[in-house]
């Protein structure tokens, strides 16, 4: 069975049902990954906790994925339908070897595909370029197949409700105050722990799009295309609410609408809560990524943490956090990650952190993002080219009188703005991000970059 090697992205495997992902690749594809598994544990009987998203696909594909890994003499511990970041809990929870979540995350309906990371002891190791999704995409594509007797399949209930307790444990929920609350989780897969989370919580929370529903009637689960959040803003406002929520497609990322319908950015998110983790843990190392930086590494440096930036993609920051003994990473795309979550995201972490901001301080939302806003962000700018590498080589010369690194793309950074010119991980695009000291800095030097990518031929796409 044919499998396209496009499917194989940075830090996932992600393709069109069934013209790239079908009942059939699917199980040539899950073999790969068990083989992989195999070779990295040193043992046919992988344990593998597995679970799968609400996309419509989910009922052709998952039981083929299931039986692949048996097949293979593989333990698969099935904990059914769940968020990603449930789906990493899972694997530290129950001491699997390895998990595989089958999900596309935000993308549109009409594609499916599987999240893979492996257990150091209490860390997690996502699979992407780095760390081994080229060799599974090899073992794909030579067609490996593995019959080993003692495969078995094993169902596990609850795991939500221990997700929450052991959440708990580690941010107790007493002192909040009874906050007003707006969720849109835009009938996806959120819903799974929203829900149980605030029957546990003080205070109110209002539901919106809260029927699981693969095909996304309200809006596509991709918070970090505002459009997609001006139903939550307005509902917030009219509820006269504390905070909005808005999670993605499979769960692992949440941005935070503020009182006035404001939407918080991730580098924002970051600073606020970097600040707080560092109230009980001083010197402590946080991360960001390379998008936006001013904020979050300003507020670090000034409640004495130790910073550093990562390249943008979930996979690196879980990975550069483990590396550095990072007690918190934030990603501009709100993706949030915790030392005792083994470098994964925990959005209920990330939530309980930030009522307790709100909760401790006594002020709204967006007054605490004015108190430590450094910068203006452009928003993420989109171009299609057929010439990226130039365009890099181009921007490395053009600024050269500025701080310039390769860490992803190409920074350049000056006293007063700076930029991020990256090549996407997962759609044929070149994605830019800037940010200035002022506003009007940031829009004046915003149009100069984008006149100098547009000169080389780069075309604006989706502004």
């Amino acid at each position: 069975m044919r499998i396209p090697d496009h499917i194989f992205k940075g830090y996932d495997i992600r393709g069109l049902v069934p013209a790239e992902l079908n009942a059939d690749n699917i199980y040539q594809i899950a073999q790969a990954i068990l083989r992989f598994y195999q070779i990295r544990c040193g043992k046919n009987a992988v344990r593998i906790a597995a679970g799968h998203d609400m996309r419509t696909s989910a009922p052709d594909l998952y039981p083929r994925l299931k039986q692949a890994l048996i097949d293979g003499g593989a333990q698969v511990q099935d904990v059914g339908l769940v968020s990603t970041p449930t789906l990493y809990f899972a694997v530290l929870h129950l001491k699997a070897d390895a998990g595989v979540q089958l999900t596309a995350s935000h993308n549109p309906p009409g594609y499916n595909g599987i999240k893979m990371v492996l257990r150091d002891g209490g860390r997690i190791t996502k699979i992407g370029k780095p760390t081994g999704i080229l060799e599974i995409q090899e073992y794909a594509r030579d067609g490996v197949i593995l019959s080993v007797p003692g495969g078995r399949e094993e169902t596990v209930s609850g795991i939500v409700e221990e997700e929450i307790a052991f959440v708990f444990a580690q941010v107790n929920p007493a002192g909040l105050k009874p906050l007003k609350v707006v969720a849109d989780p835009a009938n996806a897969m959120a819903i799974t722990y929203l829900g149980p989370l605030f029957e546990k919580l003080p205070g109110e929370l209002v539901k919106m799009n809260f029927e699981l529903d693969g095909t996304f009637p309200a809006h596509q689960p991709d918070p970090l295309v505002f459009k997609n959040l001006e139903a939550l803003r307005r509902r917030v406002i009219a509820e006269g609410a504390d905070l909005g929520l808005a999670p993605d497609g499979d769960g692992d990322r949440m941005f935070f609408v503020d009182e006035k319908g404001g939407v918080v950015t991730g580098a924002q998110s970051t600073a606020l809560v970097a600040r707080e983790l560092l109230r009980t843990n001083p010197g402590a190392t946080i991360l960001f990524d390379i998008r936006y930086t001013m904020t979050p590494s300003a507020i670090i440096r000034e409640n004495g943490g130790r910073s550093i930036m990562t390249p943008v993609g979930h996979a690196y920051i879980t990975r550069d956090l483990n590396a550095h003994g990072g007690l918190y990473g934030g990603e501009s795309s709100e993706h949030n990650f915790f030392e005792c979550t083994g470098g994964a995201e925990s959005p209920l972490i990330m939530m309980l952190l930030m009522m307790h901001i709100l909760s401790r301080s006594g002020k709204t939302l967006s007054a605490l993002v004015s108190e430590i806003r450094r910068s203006f962000e452009s928003g993420e700018h989109n171009f299609r080219t057929e010439n990226a590498q130039r365009i890099l080589r181009e921007l490395r010369q053009k600024y050269d009188t500025g701080m310039v690194s390769d860490l992803d793309g190409v920074v350049v950074e000056y006293p007063e703005w700076r930029f991020n010119v990256r090549t996407s991980n997962t759609e044929p695009l070149m994605r830019l991000n800037l940010e200035a000291r002022s506003e009007a800095l940031m829009r004046d030097k915003l149009q100069e970059v984008q006149a100098l990518l547009m000169a080389h031929g780069a075309k604006p796409y989706g502004d």
